[in-house]
C-alpha cells in the first residue's frame, strides 16, 4: 500500500491478550526498558493517550500491521466521509460485535444486507413526538437529582453513579413506560418481589463483560459463584420484563388502544408494518417474518437491550466529564448562564419550559455536549472493513489500493483534535461550536446588539467529528441524547453552580488543575470512561442570578 507501518507481535483482538493484558503491562513495565511501539499500540485505549499524535507523526493513513489482521487508520476528512458512503464497498465488520447478542440479533451485528431492516425499525421511535418525553423525564430527573444533592448542603457524593443513575431512568421511563424515582436506586418491584426493571438492567450493565462471555443460564445455576447468580438472576429478571413489555404491547397494539412515546410501542408498530395492521388477525406472538421487512420477537429483545447499553453509559459518562469540565472552568458557566437567563425572561423558571419551545434555543448548552465529546468521544474507534474485494479511495493526492478483508479504522478521536481541522485541538473551549451571522458588509458603529438568539451552533467538515459515527449507518439515537442532555445541563445551571471541593491548603487553581489532571486519566472498557472520578469531589451551590 506504500503507507507507514506499526508492527506489533500480538494482535489486539486476540483472546489470551485481552484477558491477560494488564497484568502483563504491570510486569513490564516494572523493567527499565524501552518497549516503543508496543507499549503504546498494544494496551486497550491508547487512541486516549496517543489522540492525533500518530497522524502528525505518520501523516494522514499508517497501519499496525500484526500476525492475525492490518488496521489502518485514517484521519483524512474526505476519505473518512468517502468509507461511510461507501457502506457495501467499507463494510461494518459485525463480528466484533457478537457479544451484543445476549438476547437476540441487534443493529450492531446485522450484516450490511439485513442492517437495512434493523435500521428501519429502530429509527420509527426516534421521532420528534418521543423528544418531548424525553425532554420532560429528564428535567424531572435532573430536578430530583439537584433535590438530594441540595438535602446535602450542595454535597455531592459521586457525580459518575448519580449521572449513571438518572441516564438509566431516562431510558426506562421514556422507552419502556417504567418510571422511578432518582432517589430510590434500590427500588424492588412490589408485584413480584425481585429486582425493578431498571435495577435488573443496571446489575447487567454493570457487570456487562460477564454477560457477555457467560450465558446467563450458566450464571444462574446453583453452583456458580454468588456473584455471578446475582448477575444471571438479573439477566433473567430483564428478559422476564422485555417479555411481559412485548406481550402488553402486543395486546394493547390488537385492541386499536396503542400510546405515543414508548421505544417498546414503536418497534412494535414499525414491525407490524402499517397502522392498518391494527386490525391483524395474527397471534400476538408472531410478531415479524412477514414480507422480510419487520424484526422477529428475539430482534425485538436484542435491539431492546444494545439500546440501553449504547444509549445508557454514553450519555452517562458524558455528563459526568462534563460536570467534572465545567466545575473547573467558572467562566464557562457563567456563559452557558447568559444563555439560560435569556430563556428564563421569556419563558419562566426550567420547570414550565417546553421542548418544541427551548430547546433548539440552548445552542450553548448544546455546545458543551459537542465539544465534551469532541475530546472524550465513548468509542474510540468505528471499525470497517474492506469487503471481499480490494477497495481504493483518495487519501490526500494519493490512491490507495486497500487489500480485500482489511480493518479500516476511521478514529473519532485522532480527527477531532488533529491541529489541521481544529485550532488548539487539546483545549476544552465550548464556546469554539458558537458562531454568530456574518455582518461584514455593516459598519461596526451601527450594528445591533447581539444576543444568544443571534448564535448558530457550527456545522464542522464534513469527516472531522465522528461522535455519533457518520453515513447512512449513524446513531439513531443522536436526537435522543442531545435532548437528555442538555434538559439535565440546563436545568442544573438555571440557578447553580458547580465547584471543586478544595482539599486542605489547597488553592482555587490547583483545585481546577486537579480536576483537569482527573478528566485525562481515564480507561477504556467497552467505553471511554474516568478512572477515578472520586478523585475530586463536587459541590453544587446557589449560583449569582446574572
Amino acid at each position: 500500500m506504500g503507507i507507514p507501518l506499526v508492527r506489533l507481535p500480538i494482535d489486539p483482538l486476540n483472546i489470551l491478550w485481552s484477558v491477560f493484558e494488564n497484568p502483563t503491562w504491570r510486569l513490564l513495565d516494572l523493567f527499565p526498558v524501552n518497549w516503543g511501539s508496543f507499549a503504546l499500540y498494544s494496551r486497550r485505549g491508547w487512541n486516549f493517550k496517543d489522540k492525533s499524535a500518530s497522524h502528525v507523526r505518520y501523516g494522514p493513513i499508517w497501519a499496525i500491521v500484526t500476525p492475525r489482521n492490518i488496521w489502518i487508520s485514517i484521519a483524512d476528512p474526505d476519505a473518512i466521509s468517502e468509507i461511510y458512503k461507501r457502506r457495501t464497498d467499507f463494510i461494518r465488520p459485525s463480528e466484533l460485535y457478537t457479544l451484543l447478542d445476549i438476547y437476540g440479533p441487534c443493529i450492531s451485528t446485522a450484516s450490511w444486507t439485513d442492517w437495512p431492516r434493523h435500521r428501519k425499525v429502530l429509527a420509527a421511535p426516534f421521532n420528534e413526538s418521543a423528544m418531548t418525553f424525553v425532554w420532560t423525564e429528564s428535567v424531572k430527573q435532573a430536578t430530583q437529582m439537584l433535590g438530594t444533592w441540595q438535602a446535602k448542603d450542595g454535597s455531592i457524593m459521586d457525580y459518575s453513579k448519580d449521572t449513571r443513575m438518572l441516564s438509566l431512568n431516562v431510558l426506562a421511563a421514556t422507552g419502556f413506560k417504567r418510571s422511578y424515582n432518582f432517589a430510590s436506586s434500590d427500588a424492588v418491584d412490589s408485584q413480584t418481589g425481585t429486582a425493578s426493571y431498571r435495577d435488573a438492567l443496571q446489575i447487567v450493565l454493570d457487570n456487562i463483560l460477564t454477560v457477555m462471555l457467560v450465558p446467563p443460564r450458566l450464571l444462574s445455576l446453583p453452583f456458580a459463584p454468588r456473584p455471578w447468580q446475582r448477575v444471571g438472576i438479573a439477566a433473567n429478571d430483564f428478559k422476564r420484563y422485555m417479555i411481559d413489555m412485548l406481550q402488553e404491547e402486543t395486546r394493547s397494539f390488537e385492541q386499536g388502544n396503542i400510546e405515543k412515546g414508548g421505544l417498546m410501542t414503536g418497534f412494535l408498530r414499525a414491525s407490524r408494518g402499517t397502522s392498518n395492521d391494527s386490525q391483524s388477525s395474527e397471534p400476538s406472538t408472531i410478531i415479524s417474518k412477514r414480507l422480510n421487512q419487520t424484526l422477529s420477537t428475539e430482534e425485538i429483545y436484542g435491539n431492546i437491550f444494545v439500546i440501553n447499553f449504547a444509549g445508557h453509559d454514553t450519555t452517562a459518562n458524558t455528563l459526568a466529564f462534563s460536570m467534572l469540565l465545567l466545575s473547573a472552568h467558572p467562566q464557562v458557566q457563567a456563559w452557558l448562564s447568559e444563555e439560560l437567563m435569556n430563556i428564563t425572561k421569556h419563558h419562566g423558571d426550567i420547570e414550565s419550559w417546553t421542548y418544541s419551545e427551548v430547546f433548539s434555543k440552548l445552542k450553548r448548552c448544546r455546545a458543551v455536549m459537542l465539544e465534551t465529546l469532541r475530546l472524550f468521544p465513548p468509542i474510540m474507534a468505528i471499525p470497517k472493513r474492506t469487503n471481499s474485494n480490494p477497495q481504493s479511495i483518495l487519501v490526500g493526492d494519493r490512491m490507495i489500493t486497500i487489500p480485500p478483508n482489511t480493518f479500516v479504522t476511521p478514529g473519532p478521536l485522532a480527527i477531532q483534535t488533529l491541529p489541521d481541522h481544529w485550532e488548539e485541538p487539546l483545549e476544552w473551549r465550548p464556546q469554539r461550536w458558537i458562531t454568530r451571522p456574518s455582518v461584514s458588509h455593516v459598519k461596526p458603529s451601527t450594528l445591533p446588539e447581539q444576543s444568544c438568539d443571534d448564535e448558530e451552533i457550527l456545522t464542522p467538515r464534513q469527516g472531522t467529528y465522528l461522535p455519533w459515527s457518520d453515513g447512512p449507518q449513524n446513531c439513531p439515537g443522536l436526537k435522543f441524547s442531545q435532548v437528555e442532555f442538555v434538559a439535565v445541563l440546563a436545568t442544573l445551571l438555571q440557578k447553580h453552580r458547580l465547584s471543586v471541593v478544595l482539599e486542605p491548603g489547597e488553592t482555587l487553581d490547583q483545585g481546577h488543575t486537579r480536576a483537569m489532571a482527573t478528566s485525562q486519566d481515564c480507561d477504556m472498557l467497552l467505553l471511554l470512561r474516568l478512572r477515578n472520578p472520586g478523585n475530586v469531589k463536587l459541590r453544587c451551590t446557589v449560583g449569582p442570578r446574572d
